[in-house]
């Protein structure tokens, strides 16, 4: 491969894992994939990633953001994004990445990064609850409806990251 090859799948997989990553926030992560895999795609000339799995891709991202709509719409907590709950959910990948990578490989780097980083934000969100008066506070079906939304929405991202880097490296 040549340099600039290798800068391109590079920022490829960093622009992946962001989309990955931001799922955790409540951003619209599965289209920033989708629109990675369609943009690395159309540069590439449709060589490693055909339209099969454009395809699936899109069907994958419209499907999370529906599920992740209506369980919203249910369920009207949203973990907020703070500075606090970002160092945490730095913190909170390296050290799920560190934990997962030795026992799975590749896949529990990004697991480990997935899982540690919604456990940092969650850790953060829980003890803002704690210290609002509980008038205010969440009620647990509502903090277990939002935790379902991620992890719904969560899984699905992590099977596009997945089926893409697969496409890519075999």
């Amino acid at each position: 491969m040549s340099p600039i090859e290798i800068i391109g799948v590079s920022l490829f997989i960093i622009v992946l894992f962001l989309g990955f990553f931001s799922i955790i926030f409540g951003l619209p992560g599965t289209i920033i994939i989708a629109a990675d895999v369609i943009i690395y795609a159309l540069i590439t000339g449709f060589h490693p990633i055909g339209w099969k799995v454009i395809l699936i891709m899109i069907v994958l991202a419209v499907l999370a953001e529906t599920l992740e709509f209506f369980i919203g719409m249910s369920v009207a907590l949203q973990f907020g994004l703070s500075v606090k709950g970002f160092w945490a959910s730095i913190a909170g990948s390296m050290i799920g990445a560190a934990l997962l990578t030795p026992f799975f490989l590749g896949f529990g780097a990004i697991a480990g990064a997935f899982l540690g980083g919604f456990a940092g934000v969650f850790t953060v969100e829980m003890i803002r609850q704690q210290r609002m008066k509980p008038a205010f506070r969440a009620g647990y079906g509502m903090i277990l409806g939002r935790i379902a939304g991620i992890c719904v929405k969560g899984s699905l991202a992590f099977t596009m990251v997945v089926i893409s880097l697969t496409t890519i490296y075999s």
